[in-house]
């Protein structure tokens, strides 16, 4: 089968959503652990050491390149995996194949670090270790993704229910800095369970206890952490009781407003997420979602890092 489209063009950014240097890096990187990851594979279905000559064999219909074009594609638009088999020419298994495949490699790079190159965060401890070095104030907020409602009868069906989409979804607690950079994505949890709650499941209130020096602005729907980790974790401030001087009211706001200007850089952040369409509407197996959001987000933080 020929593909009914040119393969070049195929890797516009149009299509992928990255930049054709910021696709040339990518191949860079990820064909090593791509090849290692595809060798270790052939050992385990062979059972022990290769018998023929490197390169002996039959050739991939579908190369590294391709394979991580098909993923960006997948992910930037959301087309079908039959739809992307008929593009690139070959079997709708051999494509998800290499969705699954490209989308755990992205899933693990982490996130960039602005004016760092080769420096990546991969965990929470990262991201508090790498503020407290550098002086950053941090945000941290949660987005939510629509997921489809699980089989009737299952247990844990009401987990996924947001009180606040009224929809089932999953919930991603998101770090950015004051530039509006992603820092860092945790596993996702279910929509049901609240903001403060997803975040200390993060492990949010151990890394607050090591950087001591670590200032993080959060909303409303982080009091909570406010109440514990006073001076670092920092949330709105609490409106005035009734019958206190109209100053005071009027302060109040002002300062609401300002703390909301210095926290709106994480909604900037959750917005460049949500520009990729798998973001928006998930339709697909719910425990595929944690690595789509972390591929997403490892996409979205070598954009700012490279601005």
């Amino acid at each position: 089968m020929k593909g009914v489209i040119d393969r070049s063009v195929l890797a516009h950014p149009l299509f992928t959503g990255v930049s054709r240097a910021h696709l040339a890096l990518l191949a860079e990187e990820l064909a090593g652990p791509w090849t290692a990851a595809a060798e270790g594979r052939r050992f385990e279905a062979r059972g022990g050491a290769r018998k023929r000559a490197a390169g002996a064999g039959a050739r991939y219909q579908l190369v590294f390149v391709d394979r991580l074009v098909a993923t960006l594609i997948h992910l930037r638009h959301d087309l079908p995996h039959a739809v992307l088999a008929v593009l690139f020419g070959v079997d709708r298994s051999t494509v998800t194949r290499g969705l699954g495949e490209v989308r755990g490699l992205l899933a693990r790079r982490g996130c960039a670090v602005p004016d760092r190159p080769g420096l990546r965060l991969r965990t929470l401890e990262d991201v508090f270790a790498y503020a407290q070095t550098e002086n950053i104030e941090l945000r941290l907020d949660a987005t939510e993704v629509q997921v489809r409602r699980p089989v009737a009868g299952r247990g844990g069906r009401r987990a996924f229910v947001s009180g606040k989409k009224k929809q089932n979804t999953m919930k991603a607690t998101v770090v950015a800095d004051g530039r509006g950079r992603t820092l860092w994505t945790d596993t996702l949890r279910p929509g049901r369970m609240h903001d403060v709650t997803a975040a200390r499941a993060g492990g949010i209130a151990s890394c607050f206890e090591h950087f001591a020096r670590v200032e993080v602005l959060l909303d409303d729907g982080y009091l909570g952490l406010g109440r514990d980790h006073p001076g670092q974790a920092v949330t709105p401030p609490r409106r005035p009781r009734p019958g206190a001087l109209p100053g005071r009211f009027e302060q109040w706001e002002r300062d609401r407003h300002g703390h909301a200007a210095d926290r709106i850089t994480v909604e900037h952040a959750l917005a460049h997420h949500k520009r990729w369409k798998q973001l928006i509407r998930w339709t697909h197996r719910r425990d595929r979602l944690p690595d789509t959001y972390r591929a997403i987000a490892s996409l979205v933080s070598d954009r700012s890092s490279m601005t």
